[in-house]
């Protein structure tokens, strides 16, 4: 199980690889720090996975982060995306949660995917239930650009969903 309002464990697997029809799109990326191992396809030029900790990581370009789904360390992931303040993140939509509001502060456009995204498994495998069926991921997902080149990427990509700029109030 993944984060949702009604899932009261952490999945076993933190593995949810990105599906070409997504990534593709929006790449190419210069660092993911967030990678799965093994992966069936890179990310990005440069990625890190849970073994090297991509948070203490030295972070360079346009970064892809689909960060673990673990609502214990989601949020340290996207604070340091929002930090960093150029590329793109792959979340749940939780946009009510903790770990989201970095989102909100600091994203310069949210694209809110039209349906259940179909994760890939470390042999790029669609993702199934333990009784084989395919699964999607449990919950709406958005992609989040930091960085006004991310935000057109975002909105130029052609992916279905809802586009969404947002507005950076000066503090």
């Amino acid at each position: 199980m993944t984060l949702g309002s009604h899932q009261r464990t952490i999945g076993a697997s933190q593995q949810h690889i990105t599906p070409r029809a997504i990534l593709d799109p929006l790449g190419p990326f210069d660092t993911d720090p967030c990678a799965a191992s093994p992966r069936p396809w890179d990310c990005a030029r440069v990625n890190y996975t849970e073994a090297d900790d991509g948070l203490k990581k030295t972070w360079t370009g346009r970064v892809w982060m689909n960060p673990p789904f673990d609502r214990r360390i989601v949020g340290r992931f996207i604070e340091r995306m929002a930090i960093h303040e150029r590329g793109t993140l792959l979340v749940h939509a939780r946009t009510e949660t903790a770990w989201f509001q970095p989102i909100w502060a600091r994203a310069s456009a949210l694209l809110f995917l039209r349906g259940r995204v179909t994760f890939r498994k470390t042999d790029g495998s669609l993702q199934t239930t333990t009784d084989g069926k395919v699964a999607n991921s449990g919950a709406p997902v958005v992609l989040a650009a930091f960085g006004r080149e991310d935000a057109r990427v975002l909105k130029t990509c052609g992916l279905a969903g809802a586009f969404v700029p947002l507005e950076r109030r000066a503090a």
